[in-house]
C-alpha cells in the first residue's frame, strides 16, 4: 500500500501561504530533503488552486510525476500528465490509487483538501518545515475538523539556516474488540 504524505512549508503561526496568498517566505537556498523526497514519490494530489499556482509558475511542474487535481469547478487540465478528480469520486478514486503499484503520494495542498483527506483519515505522515517567520496573517494550514487527530512524532531535523522540519504519523490506535473476541473465545471452553 502506498503511503500519502502530506509534506508543506509553514510558517511558524501556522501559515500556508501570506496574507496575500504569497509564500516568498519559503527557504530556497538548499535542498532541505527534497531530493530523498522526491525518489520516493511518484504521484502528486492537489487542490485546484494550488495546480493553478503551479502551472503559472511553471508548464508542467515537476515532469514525470502524475498529478491529480480535486475540483469540481477546473474546467479542464493542461497536462497529459494530469488527472481531475471530483468531490462526488474523492474517496473511491484515493482508495483506488492507494491501492495501486507505485511509490509515495506527495499531498501537496491546498488547505481545503488537507482537511478533506483528514477527515477521512488518509494521511500516513506528515512533513513539516517550519520557517523562522511570523506572517501573522494568510491562510492557516489546518481548517476546523470534525474530530481529533492524533499523531506521534518520528523525526525532527533542523537546518544552519532555522528551518525545522517536523516529521509525525498518525496515532496508532488500539482495537479494544479485539480484547472481547479474545476474552469470548477462551470463555467458550
Amino acid at each position: 500500500m502506498r503511503k500519502i504524505i502530506l509534506n508543506l512549508a509553514v510558517s511558524l503561526d501556522g501559515f500556508i501561504e501570506g496574507p496575500g496568498g504569497e509564500y516568498d517566505w519559503c527557504f530556497t537556498d538548499q535542498d532541505y530533503g527534497m531530493t530523498d523526497f522526491f525518489g520516493d514519490v511518484d504521484t502528486l494530489f492537489l487542490g485546484r488552486k494550488s495546480y493553478e499556482l503551479l502551472i503559472s509558475a511553471e508548464e508542467n511542474p515537476f515532469p514525470g510525476v502524475k498529478k491529480f487535481v480535486f475540483s469540481d469547478t477546473l474546467a479542464e487540465v493542461q497536462h497529459g500528465e494530469v488527472e481531475m478528480i471530483s468531490k462526488a469520486n474523492f474517496k473511491a478514486a484515493v482508495n483506488e490509487l492507494v491501492n495501486q503499484e507505485g511509490g509515495n503520494i506527495w499531498l501537496f495542498g491546498g488547505a481545503s483538501l488537507i482537511n478533506s483527506f483528514m477527515q477521512e483519515q488518509l494521511i500516513s505522515e506528515y512533513i513539516l518545515s517550519v520557517h523562522p517567520v511570523i506572517l501573522g496573517g494568510g491562510k492557516p494550514l489546518f481548517q476546523p475538523l470534525s474530530q481529533r487527530t492524533e499523531l506521534m512524532h518520528t523525526d525532527t531535523i533542523t537546518y544552519p539556516g532555522g528551518l525545522v522540519q517536523l516529521k509525525y504519523i498518525p496515532k496508532p490506535q488500539f482495537d479494544y474488540s479485539m480484547l472481547d473476541d479474545i476474552y469470548t473465545r477462551s470463555n467458550a471452553f
